[in-house]
């Protein structure tokens, strides 16, 4: 596959040569012997190059401008400057234009493929990146956010609004499967950070240190076990966005840290003493009512009116039931397209029970239900008998706990939990009945409960919420 090299060069035969020479290789060239053809070249759609290899000095004036300019319009490719008399201000001006090199007159033709196939690499990692980035935004377009009743119209067109604007800070809020990380991300890709980077944290599944260290980074010998400098997730999303679920359960002298970071725009690692700048937007999110929070002490005040620059609360499906034709078949063709299964029709039978349950587990719950259908369908009609809504959750009683449990339900046997698998139970309710029989066997001591589950006090605290359950 030939690579499109643009050669900028006023000596005719030079550029002839150039141009033969790199032909025979993996090129595709073309030549300009002044800035203005050089300039209708790369603003044209007819031929894009992935390299330009340009003299300094043109009839027309310093090829240094053009590279300005083009960068200024998002025009793509790696610079390479050949010159024969630039100095060191013009040498330090096309590094910190972004040019890749910087050769004098003459070059060793060896030595200048050597320098190509380098640009020709980190052009073509370049390419991979935009377009990466033109797929996530296409796939996380407000479009994405599905939907035509009116509450969701209203809450698409509140997200469209917020994707125009570079805000600094915006709280997300709603009940837990709304969908908030969905939305986050089309704040993020829709946004003027799109080329940024995203980078998404959830802080109840980490405990208080790893998440201070993630957060804010460390340096090697911070803490025991810190073998190596580590940049934390604010550095990580430095020009693009950090997205901070579940931040109602993070410690309150975290909180502290944080809103110091977003105050003066940088960080320090832990055991650092450098000050390094970010400059990042935050979206954060909550199932729990931050605003309660700060009236019961669980939630910095400050922190809080420094996050809700703006604030945007996603509506419960519940409210939102005249999306399930919109919602039901977009979810069916990703199942089908990731099981291979060949679900098209879907009963109206169907849309009644979804339209007749509660969904306390919002769209999240809606999208396992989908799944388990789609799983067990044996053709083209969407399985009524499997979405089996409101059921699989059950109350452990004393009788379950000491193996009682009778047919092919959950039960407890000794030591062993008993899970069936003939799908008459959704993963979240299997989650449910574990941690459930884990906090009875423990009388409700949450922290008994984790050790007894190999997890950590923190992770367990955020499934009891999830799930509504009791805990001590």
């Amino acid at each position: 596959m030939s690579h499109p090299l643009l050669i900028l060069e006023d000596e005719r035969l030079l550029a002839a040569e150039l141009a033969r020479h790199f032909g025979r290789q993996d090129w595709d060239t073309r030549t300009a012997a002044t800035l203005a053809e050089a300039r209708d070249i790369l603003t044209g759609e007819a031929f894009e190059p992935l390299v330009i290899l340009a003299d300094m000095s043109l009839p027309d004036g310093n090829a240094l401008d053009l590279l300005e300019q083009v960068r200024a319009q998002g025009v793509p490719g790696e610079w390479i400057f050949l010159t024969g008399d630039g100095g060191v201000t013009d040498s330090v001006r096309a590094l910190r234009l972004g040019a890749y090199d910087f050769l004098e007159k003459p070059c060793p033709l060896d030595r200048l493929a050597v320098v190509l196939g380098g640009a020709k690499r980190a052009a073509l990692a370049q390419q991979r990146l935009h377009q990466d980035a033109r797929n996530q935004r296409r796939k996380y377009s407000p479009a994405s956010y599905l939907g035509s009743s009116s509450v969701t119209v209203q809450t698409r067109a509140l997200i469209e609004r917020l994707a125009e604007v570079p805000f600094s800070a915006l709280i997300l809020g709603g009940e837990t499967g709304t969908g908030k990380g969905l939305v986050a991300r089309i704040l993020h890709h829709g946004g003027p950070r799109a080329n940024g980077p995203m980078v998404e944290v959830n802080c109840a599944a980490l405990p208080r240190e790893l998440l201070e260290s993630e957060l804010f980074g460390h340096e090697a010998g911070a803490f025991t076990g810190a073998k190596g400098r580590h940049r934390g997730y604010l550095e990580q999303a430095h020009q693009g966005t950090l997205f901070l679920d579940e931040i109602g359960e993070m410690d309150l002298d975290l909180q502290a840290k944080l809103l110091a970071v977003l105050e003066d725009r940088q960080v320090r690692r832990l055991g650092g003493e450098k000050l390094i700048p970010v400059d990042l937007q935050l979206i954060t999110a909550s199932n729990r009512d931050l605003a309660e929070q700060v009236r019961t002490g669980e939630f910095r005040s400050d922190l809080y009116h420094r996050l809700s620059v703006f604030r945007l609360d996603l509506p419960p499906l519940r409210e939102r039931l005249d999306d399930l034709p919109d919602l039901v078949p977009a979810l069916v063709a990703q199942n089908n397209a990731r099981s291979g299964r060949q679900v098209r029709e879907i009963p109206e039978a169907v849309y009644a029970r979804m339209r007749a349950y509660a969904w306390p587990g919002n769209v999240r719950e809606l999208g396992n239900v989908v799944e388990r259908a789609v799983l067990f369908a044996t053709g083209t009609v969407f399985p009524i008998d499997w979405m089996q809504l409101g059921q699989g959750v059950v109350e452990p009683t004393p009788g379950e706990m000491s193996g009682e449990m009778a047919g092919s339900g959950p039960a407890a046997d000794g030591d062993r939990l008993i899970i069936p698998l003939n799908g008459t139970m959704a993963l979240d309710d299997m989650d449910r009945y574990i941690i459930q029989t884990a906090l009875a066997r423990s009388h409700n001591n949450v922290t008994a409960a984790a050790r007894m589950l190999g997890t950590t006090r923190e992770t367990l605290r955020y499934r009891v919420r999830k799930y509504g359950l009791k805990a001590g």
